[in-house]
């Protein structure tokens, strides 16, 4: 097959998908559909919205530019199929959180012994810790607050640590959140979209549903995402 052939195929497949997400509209054209879809923030539409409607002009000039039945004057090189193909998958199949961030997360108790939990850090080098009460989230510690919060007790002198808990590391402020709670149906752009948008989250935890008090299927830090974005 050639690749204008696989081209079209899947520029029409995303136009269809388009005209679906838009109601089924027929009368708006193609570059219209990319312009109003992209102001969705449910959507992806707009991370790919330049390439789309340059993506438009390449449909065009195979469609309307073919001198013969079997020569196509604009023939897509390898790059703009692999790329339209990678498109088509991103905005009708999106990826979700799970599997791919799936791992296994360790929940510590609140009244756990900072000394224990640093131990933890030093030993398993983790950078997060989830805390509960009984089986209910109150908490997510992190090495920056664990950080912080030495700083500040060093103020007023020697940090006794011996009689400290975890649960002493709880900074209280309505106006600070650190963390988020995905279920694992989640798209792994809109969570991409949270780091973007919220610059105090530090990590965003996955459950089944979204519960905050569910078991954790997951973990996904600010680095793992944009990680990933440079590679793609």
């Amino acid at each position: 097959m050639a690749n204008s052939d696989v081209f079209l195929s899947s520029f029409n497949r995303i136009e269809k998908w388009m005209r679906d997400e838009m109601g089924n509209v027929r009368s708006m054209g193609f570059t219209e559909l990319v312009r109003r879809l992209a102001q969705k923030k449910q959507l992806m539409v707009r991370k790919y919205e330049d390439d789309l409607l340059q993506m438009a002009q390449l449909r065009n000039a195979i469609v309307h530019d073919r001198i013969a039945a079997d020569f196509v004057i604009a023939e897509p090189n390898e790059w703009a199929v692999h790329r339209i193909q990678t498109i088509e998958r991103e905005l009708i199949r999106p990826e979700t959180v799970l599997p791919r961030f799936a791992k296994h997360v360790t929940g510590f108790e609140r009244d756990l012994p900072l000394l224990d939990l640093l131990k933890t850090a030093a030993e398993k080098r983790y950078s997060q810790f989830p805390l509960y009460s009984r089986g209910k989230f109150e908490a997510l510690i992190t090495l920056r607050m664990i950080g912080f919060w030495l700083a500040k007790e060093s103020q007023n002198g020697v940090i006794d640590l011996k009689n400290k808990k975890a649960a002493d590391l709880i900074v209280e402020n309505g106006k600070y959140t650190n963390y988020r709670f995905v279920p694992a149906s989640m798209h792994v752009y809109e969570v991409e979209a949270m780091f973007r948008e919220q610059g105090t989250l530090e990590a965003v935890l996955i459950t089944r549903d979204g519960d905050p008090n569910g078991n954790l299927l997951g973990i996904i830090r600010p680095r793992d995402i944009y990680h990933q974005v440079e590679k793609d």
